[in-house]
């Protein structure tokens, strides 16, 4: 059944085809190119027929279906046999070109004879040396036919590159690849990458090429100690081949490069990326070349012990490494035998066994900014890095692992997490039978226990509505198993995280129904609760009357935090006093430092912030003498925080490291790792070591990731991926956002749509920065689309439809940029964007004029005079723009614009308007470089498309002289030049 409407005539047939070829190899495009196959048979011409069956065998070449390229070919050698006067030169070309695709196909199937593949390559020779065509092409296959076989290639080499190339011959990318393997097969690493040079700096490529070459190069990069740029043309490269059939044996070789760099978790996430290659593959030279890289990876991470993870693999079954490793490896080799059996070789064995029998070549090399191990990918991966201190052994009794978890609670260890999670796994269990031990105590205490724990956590990742639920849970059970003061406690934990809950309307100004003010009222609430249950409850020990004075002080220290009043100063203090002396009293240490942290904070919060350095360094001393150690990562970062704001970025980022030192004694969720961690990336943006920020952010991420903090990993993450394309760190960001994107719970929708969104917004950025302008379009195309449902947010989809406008325009696809402004346009009416709206639409002005010149014009000057409506709006509303100045930035695009559409008077009055709204510079003045760009303008379209000579020389000199009397001679180098110019032309 036809998938599009078929063409009635030869015009609608062409246009078909047209738009066929626009869409990326595949099935989709394969199956509608056999339909316009049969759409053009029922025409009398047979030039339809021709075009249609070249677009067919092209959609079966790159399509990885070599079966069925020669076939198609075979009816078109037959029709330039019997009506050779259809062909023109360009179809003669394409057709005399296509021998080549046919002898790769021929090769790529075991069970086409040997003598059939040479017998192929003499009609090749026969048919060129009758059109009296050059044979370098015909020596070329004849070489990579030897190449495949195993034979000598010496003497075949040597005939096909000592001889002049042709117009037939492969594209230059294509043979400095051949070249290339020549030397890398005979073991000469070095001259195989010189040979390489041009393809892998990008000077020069075709359809295959760069991706087939920076492949076969990361070996030999890494042979010769050139790792790092190995892993840039391994994130590059790895890009131009995923999920590509006809590319699956350059995945393969990814894959190898990952299992050899000791990044066999990213292996298995780029596997699972390519799961489509194990059913789209028909060539099966190209499968086997595929499963050999997959069982390298594979079989590296069975040596590493990870046999059991799930690998995506063939579709209709769940795989595991292992089982996944078998099936490939009997594929592979029923393939490697065939090849051999064919070509009478053991080469294909041979090339195969080398491949597996390679040793790893480098520990490790961290490829992307998300480095993960085979740990981290784990179903059953542990929830944090293991700490680097001696864990205490969780006790073999279960009596004995309930009074530890009780007791390291009670003093807030960090090894109280570890025995509850022993605890509830335990307890989870169909054969557990619960202890009749007093010391234990029932059932029903214990199920609160760790509720209380599993709140505590969700509290912590301010998941407040599960908190509070989980905790009134557990007082209800503490209340069945006699314990009061464990109850009073949880009703205590579910009054505070109950009033942290957000109420719909949260967001409104202060004062306001559901503003902070509403906020500060719960918390005022919670507090009074909380000290009637105080004074109501008797029997509490010091420990839980201690916690008790903490949740009353953090009460009101959420409140101050909510308000920033100072008429809530004095109550915070007062119950961390309170706090303070009872601990002191009862030489309770980890609530004694509770109260010192928070008197700095409120100091902090308050204003006072030298205060609060010195209460931070008090508590460090006595931290560092009496203890608790693990509060002692948290009280540097509090100092480091205290020093950022302080504005010592260097004294902060000592803190940091230090409280980052500490930390790694304990569980990272413990200390606050990951908060330490985004503290020091912003500090050493302060500093000015992004790089180094960068590596905080992705650590900050990961263990966010681990904690099961999702939607905070995932803004850490996105803040990261910014940050890199900030630094023009391009391929590292796309490798980041393309990994994030993969993760199931992305793909299922589990995550915020706005957040995807977020992420999918900055990989089109990046993708447009590396030059990917077809990528790019599309996604920015389907974010457009997605974000004009956001009733909430139109400011959003003004930016994006705006920035879709500006890649539609630099496609050409002028129409629909203008439809993308539209919506921008209208969307910004509802929430102005009005420096981002006036950049894109000036910029598709200049885009379309460049392009079309005096054509163009018009819409242009339409693009213009929407950008011109929007400065004014943004003039009324009193909307000072953070660069140009919209007016001066209008007045500049429109002398550029006629510019280029050869309206040159109306430019140069357009430029004059632009110099008198910016006025003459001064010498710290930071619009010198704007104001001598519209000099220079000013003066080219005037000396040189006016031929004015003399007064554009008067304007560049006028200019120069008052440049350079500033200060701002680099901002005279145009003009100088210009300059010169137009005297010599003189």
């Amino acid at each position: 059944m036809p998938t599009t409407p078929q063409p009635q005539n030869t015009d609608e047939l062409y246009q078909a085809l047209q738009e066929n070829q626009r869409r990326p190899y595949g099935r989709t495009r394969t199956v509608t190119a056999e339909e316009l196959v049969d759409v053009a048979e029922r025409f009398a011409e047979p030039l339809p027929l021709i075009r249609t069956l070249l677009e067919l065998q092209e959609a079966y070449t790159y399509g990885s279906e070599p079966r069925k390229s020669p076939v198609v070919f075979a009816r078109l050698l037959t029709l330039f046999d019997e009506q050779p006067d259809v062909f023109n030169d360009n179809l003669r070309h394409l057709l005399f070109w296509r021998f080549k695709w046919v002898a790769n196909a021929l090769r790529a199937l075991p069970e086409i004879p040997l003598a059939s593949l040479r017998q192929w390559l003499t009609e090749m020779r026969d048919r060129y040396e009758k059109a009296g065509l050059g044979l370098h092409p015909y020596y070329g296959q004849a070489y990579q036919l030897a190449a495949h076989v195993g034979e000598d290639t010496t003497l075949a080499y040597e005939l096909w590159a000592g001889r002049t190339r042709t117009r037939l011959s492969d594209c230059e990318a294509c043979e400095i690849c051949e070249r290339a393997l020549y030397h890398l097969t005979a073991g000469d690493d070095e001259r195989a990458l010189r040979a390489w040079e041009p393809v892998l700096a990008g000077k020069e490529s075709c359809q295959e090429e760069p991706a087939r070459s920076l492949s076969y190069a990361l070996l030999p990069l890494l042979r010769t100690g050139r790792s790092d740029r190995a892993r840039d043309l391994h994130l590059a490269g790895y890009r131009g081949c995923r999920r590509n059939p006809s590319m699956s044996g350059e995945v393969g070789r990814h894959l190898e490069f990952c299992a050899l760099t000791g990044n066999e978790a990213r292996g298995l996430e780029l596997l699972a990326e390519n799961r489509n290659l194990f059913d789209e593959v028909d060539s099966p030279l190209d499968q086997l070349d595929f499963l050999t890289g997959v069982e390298v990876l594979l079989q590296r991470v069975e040596v590493l012990d990870h046999g059991e993870l799930p690998a995506a693999g063939y579709a209709g079954r769940t795989w595991t490494v292992t089982g996944l490793r078998t099936e490939v490896r009997g594929r592979a080799d029923d393939l490697a035998a065939r090849f051999d059996a064919r070509n009478g070789t053991t080469t294909h064995t041979v090339r195969r066994r080398t491949r597996l029998d390679r040793a790893p070549l480098l520990d490790t090399l961290e490829l992307t900014l998300r480095t993960r191990s085979l740990d981290d990918v784990a179903p059953a991966a542990p929830a944090a890095a293991a700490p680097a201190r001696p864990v205490a052994a969780v006790p073999d009794t279960l009596p004995e692992l309930v009074l530890r978890a009780r007791a390291a609670d009670e003093q807030g260890h960090p090894d109280a997490r570890a025995c509850w999670a022993r605890l509830r796994t335990l307890v989870a269990a169909r054969d557990y039978t619960h202890p009749d031990d007093p010391a234990v105590g029932p059932l029903a205490r214990l199920r609160a226990d760790l509720l209380t724990d599993e709140a505590n956590r969700a509290y912590e990742r301010d998941e407040f509505a599960d908190a509070a639920a989980l905790h009134e849970e557990a007082a209800a059970l503490y209340d069945d198993a006699g314990a009061p003061g464990d109850a009073a406690l949880a009703r205590a934990c579910f009054l505070l995280a109950t009033a942290e809950i957000p109420a719909e309307d949260d967001g409104g100004p202060e004062g306001e129904a559901g503003g902070p003010e509403a906020k500060a009222a719960r918390l005022t609430a919670a507090h009074a609760s909380m000290v009637r249950m105080h004074e109501e409850t008797p029997g509490l020990t010091p420990h839980q009357e201690a916690r008790l004075l903490r949740l009353r002080a953090s009460a009101l220290a959420q409140r101050l935090q909510t308000t920033g009043g100072q008429e809530h100063v004095t109550a915070v203090f007062a119950e961390a006093d309170l706090l303070r002396e009872f601990a002191t009293r009862h030489d309770l240490a980890v609530q004694i430092s509770i109260a010192h942290l928070l008197r700095a904070t409120t100091y902090a919060i308050s204003g006072d912030l030298p205060t609060a350095v010195t209460e931070a360094d008090a508590l460090l001393e006595r931290l560092r003498a009496h203890g608790p150690a693990w509060h002692l990562p948290r009280t540097c970062g509090l100092r480091g925080r205290l020093q950022l704001v302080l504005q010592d970025p260097e004294a902060a980022y000592t803190a940091l490291a230090e409280g980052l030192r500490l930390a790694a004694d304990w569980p990272a969720e413990a200390v606050g790792a990951t908060r330490l961690h985004t503290d020091l990336a912003e500090t050493c943006l302060r500093l000015g070591r992004p790089d180094e920020a960068l590596r905080h952010l992705t650590r900050s991420a990961e263990l966010d990731l681990r904690h099961g903090s999702r939607t905070d990993a995932y803004c850490t993450y996105s803040n990261a991926a910014q940050l890199s394309l900030d630094l023009g760190r391009v391929e590292d960001c796309i490798a980041l956002l393309d990994s994030l994107l993969a993760e199931p719970e992305v793909a299922a929708g589990g995550l915020d749509d706005r957040l995807v969104a977020q992420l999918r917004l900055t990989r089109a950025r990046a993708l447009h920065a590396g030059e990917d302008l077809k990528a790019a379009t599309a996604e920015f195309v389907a974010l457009a689309a997605e974000s004009a449902g956001w009733g909430d947010d139109p400011g959003s989809h003004a930016m994006i439809a705006a920035e879709t406008a500006v890649l539609l325009a630099e496609s050409g696809e002028f129409g629909r940029a203008r439809e993308a402004a539209g919506q921008a346009l209208a969307a910004h009416a509802r929430e102005p964007r009005y420096e981002h709206l006036s950049n894109s639409l000036r910029e598709v002005a200049r885009l379309q004029a460049q392009r079309q010149g005096a054509d163009g014009l018009p819409d242009a000057l339409a693009l213009l005079a929407d950008a011109g409506r929007v400065a004014d709006a943004a003039r009324a509303a009193g909307y000072e723009a953070h660069g140009r100045s919209l007016d001066t930035a209008l007045a500049y695009e429109h002398g550029r614009v006629n510019a280029y559409a050869g309206a040159y008077e109306d430019a140069l009055v357009a430029l004059e308007k632009a110099l008198a709204l910016l006025g003459e510079p001064g010498r710290e003045d930071d619009r010198a470089g704007e104001w001598a760009e519209c000099v220079r303008l000013a003066g080219a379209v005037e000396g040189l498309y006016l031929e004015r000579p003399a007064p554009a020389l008067a304007r560049l000199d006028a200019a120069i002289t008052r440049l350079t009397a500033l200060g701002h001679t680099e901002e005279t180098e145009s003009l100088v030049s210009l300059a010169a110019r137009l005297r010599d032309e003189d």
